[in-house]
């Protein structure tokens, strides 16, 4: 496994090896973000004498431990192109964060793209929106298909209330000082008092995680808050923070700074609804799919990859209740109407709802069936 992840030893990657190529310090990003020991450049603002060795980089490490039968690249940039000067056999997994952010409106890394793509195996998207971003953005590609990503539907899992929020507490309680939350990266210092005081009760609670900046749509969801009986737990850094606060300020809001899948798994089994409020285009939904398989109904923004994750829920959702997965992009009012519908349903009907998200999120997304898919291309 290939990645300039510094601490692999923190993730469950099996057998694998976990190999760290030396890229020289230059990390090409889509979005702009701070990474200890890295000059980091948006991946438009790179050279392409600067990429080209980036890339060299990459193929030569996986040059070095081939032959390897079949290479599965994420991303068209830069993965696709390391895929394509390995020489050897490559699939590209293709998202919305190179298309959209660094691809789009740009010709020389949209033809680059194009070429990349078409000397893979295959290109594999996460939605029909990617697919069809794929087509605007790199021109045609051919042996395209459309495989969701994966949710750990094991660690994403129901739970009692009152079981989550213990579980969820003690993870708080093992997070890193961080005084006068100087680190956006590490959760807010004493986030496990916090927690507990905001969460206890039994007064409905709403969840969003994601980044906290504007194009996904947090300001949305705070807008449609209000005048609902309800309280919601904003997880997430970035450059929007000081201006959601501010706008939550006569809100029953708490910001938490970003947590980890370790606090996630419980704090979406405690909830009673997470938003997916994004007003941007979307590869997936993968938010939406992981709260769903914890047993927490998503309301997501009926657009991109977030459509068909409403879409997949509906399917399985109670009578009277298909309408409850989404709402107009942008549209707090909808929003809140959605809210209280699903803050409205008794006991018997609220849980109803719950095991048939957790059923899609089983049945459409979970590892075993997105693998399988997956090797049904490539072999």
């Amino acid at each position: 496994m290939f990645s300039q992840e510094a601490e692999p030893e923190r993730y469950d990657i099996g057998e694998a090896t976990a190999v760290r190529p030396n890229v020289g310090g230059l990390l090409p990003v889509f979005v702009l973000d701070r990474y200890e020991g890295y000059e980091v450049k948006r991946l438009q603002e790179c050279t392409r004498t600067e990429l080209d060795a980036w890339v060299e980089a990459n193929a030569s490490a996986l040059r070095d431990r081939g032959p390897a039968d079949l290479i599965y690249v994420n991303h068209v940039l830069l993965g696709g192109a390391v895929g394509s000067a390995s020489g050897g056999r490559y699939v590209v997994k293709a998202h919305g964060s190179e298309l959209e952010y660094s691809m789009r409106g740009n010709a020389g890394l949209s033809a680059w793209g194009g070429e990349v793509l078409a000397t893979a195996e295959a290109t594999i998207v996460g939605s029909e929106h990617i697919r069809n971003v794929v087509r605007d953005v790199c021109g045609t590609v051919e042996n395209v298909h459309e495989v969701p990503p994966g949710v750990d539907v094991d660690l994403w899992r129901p739970a009692p209330r009152d079981e989550a929020l213990a579980a969820l507490l003690a993870e708080a309680r093992l997070d890193a000082p961080n005084p006068s939350n100087a680190n956006e990266r590490l959760p807010d210092e004493l986030n496990a008092r916090r927690l507990e005081g905001f969460l206890t009760g039994d007064r409905p609670t709403v969840v969003y995680y994601g980044k906290l900046i504007e194009n996904k749509g947090v300001q949305v969801l705070l807008d449609a808050l209000r005048g609902l009986d309800v309280r919601a737990v904003i997880v997430g850094f970035g450059d929007y923070r000081a201006e959601l606060e501010e706008q939550a300020s006569d809100l029953d809001v708490l910001f938490t700074g970003p947590l980890e899948h370790r606090h996630l798994v419980h704090l979406l089994a405690l909830a009673d609804a997470a938003v997916v409020p994004s007003i941007f285009p979307e590869a997936f939904g993968m938010v939406a799919a992981e709260a769903a398989a914890a047993g927490c109904p998503p309301i997501v923004a009926y657009h991109s990859g977030l459509a068909e994750i409403a879409r997949g829920l509906e399917q399985d959702y109670p009578p009277g209740c298909a309408g409850l997965a989404s709402f107009p992009s942008g549209d707090s009012a909808a929003l809140r109407e959605r809210l209280e519908a699903v803050l409205a349903l008794g006991g018997a009907e609220r849980a109803a709802l719950r095991s048939a998200a957790r059923n899609a999120a089983v049945e459409r997304w979970s590892w075993t069936s997105v693998a399988r898919q997956i090797l049904a291309v490539v072999e």
